[in-house]
């Protein structure tokens, strides 16, 4: 394993006591300029997110209407009602984006979009320990008066995300508090993400607050489009 990464695991809790488990659920409340752009406005209502770590599966719940829910594979994603009839539905989800900036998204391309992200925000750092994910080492950077590490992390092939390579920045303390990515469904927008406020889980540390702005060409933060704000809270793994 990378050195910066085992020490990283290390600090949220080590890739031992992941395997431990099957996945994570969180109640999340989503923020951000992104949606009215997109066309799709999310309600500010919490939501339960739900991911399994070996796999990628995420559901969450409600989604759109109350007692909807949305389920989504890189394969397959669906939105249903709450007697398990099926609302929408679509194979291929990736292929399915308008991918210009301002280009809309339907129902199943936010879907698409959430369970992906989500499934990557659960499952990172300790993802980087499973099998064909390669990490190598970038260049130093300062955030708030700190110098943070950082290792630019190719997924695996058929590992949906943001992009197939993403930079991940640690603090002092180990714990990962930027993540850097072009989103290649919005126009390989580059964006930065803000990763703070830990809590304690069953002996890991996750993130309750997380922030996303894009940044300029000349690759500074645009702090006039917060993209994405996401509390988290009452994490549970099973």
């Amino acid at each position: 394993m990378h050195p910066l990464l085992e020490e990283a695991l290390e600090a949220h809790g080590g890739y031992d006591r992941w395997r431990k488990f099957k996945g994570i659920a969180s109640t999340i409340r989503t923020g951000g300029k992104l949606w009215e752009l997109k066309g799709a406005p999310l309600i500010p209502v919490p939501r339960r997110a739900t991911s399994e770590f070996r796999r990628q599966w995420t559901r969450v719940t409600p989604f759109g209407e109350p007692g909807w829910t949305m389920i989504w594979t890189p394969e397959h994603v669906e939105i249903s009602a709450g007697d398990g009839s099926i609302i929408a539905e679509r194979d291929n989800g990736r292929e399915a984006f308008d991918r210009s900036f301002n280009g809309q998204w339907d129902p199943l391309n936010l879907a698409y979009f959430n369970g992906y992200a989500m499934w990557t925000y659960h499952a990172t750092p300790f993802v980087f320990c499973e099998p064909g994910y390669e990490a190598r080492d970038v260049a130093l950077i300062e955030h708030e008066g700190e110098t943070l590490r950082g290792v630019a992390v190719r997924f695996p092939e058929g590992v949906h995300s943001h992009t197939q390579e993403q930079r991940f920045y640690f603090g002092s303390d180990g714990l990962l508090c930027r993540h850097d990515y072009t989103v290649d469904v919005w126009a390989d927008t580059p964006a930065a993400h803000f990763i703070s406020d830990y809590v304690d889980v069953d002996g890991q540390k996750y993130p309750t607050r997380r922030s996303v702005f894009t940044l300029k060409p000349d690759g500074t933060l645009d702090r006039d489009f917060n993209a994405v704000t996401i509390e988290l809270s009452d994490y549970a793994l099973f």
